[in-house]
């Protein structure tokens, strides 16, 4: 059985790696946009779904993978390259500064502490003539959308290798006993607050590389789209419809929300938040664990497996 998963997961990474050479440009274009979204989810699914701790503050790395690759392009007129290893280590150094005091919170008190960094991110960066202040930087064009596709798939498959080296490593199973029983893994031995800000700073890295990918792509940049706190709301809707605390779930809700979001958008426009938020809620009643536990479980508990999440949820 695993053989066959196995070989599905590689010939589906074939069909992936192929699309720019026999896809339209406008499926290129919306691959790029859903890898990177996957990225986020799985980036995301490191800290929310490991380690339990619902961030809202992701949305930060990318806004500083983003601006890393901005500055040095525009500013230093160095390469890419060089503007995304200069991205990465902005997030980890924001990482282990602001991961240190904010882990320490726990429950709604850290989703909120985190909400509050993107914002407090982008009004300190509108205040940086280095960054362009509010204006932004222009980067220069590359019209290289294969380009764009292959580092985002490239990205996204180093992305759930890592989680997947997470589930058979130490230090995965360090962060699932602190999802788990935080005090429980500390009494174990497990340095909690190491592995936690570890957790956040490996989830930022891949975090971070997205938004460097995207800002070349876009080629402009400015606080408020940087460190958009919605990107946030959609990485983590992303990664708990697929399912939290698995290797492919995020990747699995990101492919399928993203193929929804675009087909109500161009459908039916005018109603589209409305339908896509109604997909969002039904999944969440119907299949709260996400797409990754309905197939694990449907096969033994078939239909009585949505009767059973609607009657928790006494609807």
């Amino acid at each position: 059985m695993k053989g066959l998963w196995l070989l599905l997961i590689l010939l589906a990474l074939v069909a992936l790696a192929a699309l720019p050479w026999y896809g339209s440009d406008v499926l290129v274009q919306f691959g790029i946009s859903t890898l990177l979204l996957a990225v986020l989810a799985q980036g995301w699914n490191i800290i929310g779904g490991y380690t339990g701790y619902a961030s809202f503050g992701n949305s930060v790395f990318y806004g500083l993978g983003a601006y890393g690759v901005a500055i040095a392009m525009v500013q230093w007129n160095l390469p890419f390259g060089v503007g995304m290893v200069f991205g990465v280590v902005l997030a980890v150094v924001f990482a282990f500064l602001l991961g240190l005091p904010v882990l320490r919170l726990r429950g709604h008190y850290f989703a909120i502490a985190t909400l509050a960094l993107a914002q407090v991110m982008a009004a300190i960066v509108s205040n940086i003539p280095l960054a362009g202040q509010n204006i932004g930087l222009v980067l220069p064009p590359l019209n290289n959308d294969r380009l764009f596709y292959e580092l985002s798939l490239a990205l996204l498959v180093l992305a759930t290798l890592t989680v997947f080296w997470l589930t058979r490593s130490k230090f995965g199973f360090g962060l699932i006993a602190i999802r788990e029983n935080e005090e429980g893994a500390a009494v174990m031995g497990v340095n909690t607050t190491l592995y936690k800000v570890m957790a956040f700073a490996l989830s930022g890295i891949f975090t971070a590389l997205a938004g460097g990918i995207h800002a070349y792509w876009i080629t402009f940049l400015d606080p408020e789209s940087a460190f958009d706190i919605s990107l946030n709301v959609k990485m983590i809707i992303m990664a708990v419809f697929g399912g939290p605390g698995t290797v492919l779930g995020p990747v699995v809700g990101a492919f399928v929300l993203s193929a929804v979001s675009e087909v109500l958008s161009s459908e039916v426009t005018s109603i589209a938040g409305l339908f896509f938020g109604i997909v969002v809620v039904a999944a969440v009643v119907l299949m709260p664990r996400g797409v990754a536990d309905v197939i694990r479980r449907f096969r033994t508990s078939g239909w009585r497996y949505f009767a059973e999440n609607i009657k928790a949820h006494r609807l």
